[in-house]
């Protein structure tokens, strides 16, 4: 057994540990415009922007979890709620006996691998395990320390 999952006496997975909201996945029309008006938003700082592969994404924080990532390859007006999990094959599945399908994954991510699940009204969740947890701040930080900005 996983850590941080239980079995039932025939060994299923049952449940697992605590699952936690790390992002919002905020889709966009136009990411610098989006941009602006999270940054407006009283203590809010970027984390992070990225603007490569066709996709410009940044990270917002505001101040507690969850952090906003504003994407413009995300449907625009849309909202991924992404929890993080100590156990992602566990997690999806006990959410799949729970009724929620697996639509997209598990993928890589910068942090750690992911997935994309719905259930039968068509609401969407990720998951994500998180291995590493400060890689795309890193990355950024790698970024600006290159480019030669403050």
């Amino acid at each position: 057994m996983r850590a941080g999952a239980l079995a039932d006496a025939g060994g299923a997975i049952t449940s697992v540990g605590s699952v936690e909201l790390r992002y919002l996945y905020v889709g966009a029309a136009d990411t610098e415009t989006d941009l602006a008006s999270w940054l407006s938003l009283p203590g809010s700082t970027l984390r992070w922007r990225f603007q490569q592969f066709g996709a410009d994404v940044a990270a917002v924080d505001l101040g507690s979890r969850p952090v906003v990532l504003v994407a413009d390859h995300r449907p625009p007006g849309s909202v991924l709620p992404i929890y993080a999990t100590e156990d992602l094959d566990a997690t999806i599945a006990v959410l799949g006996r729970a009724g929620w399908d697996l639509e997209l994954g598990p993928m890589g991510t910068p942090e750690g691998p992911a997935c994309v699940l719905s259930n039968a009204s068509g609401a969407a969740i990720a998951l994500l395990r998180v291995d590493r947890p400060e890689a795309m701040e890193a990355a950024y930080a790698d970024r600006v320390r290159r480019s030669g900005a403050p």
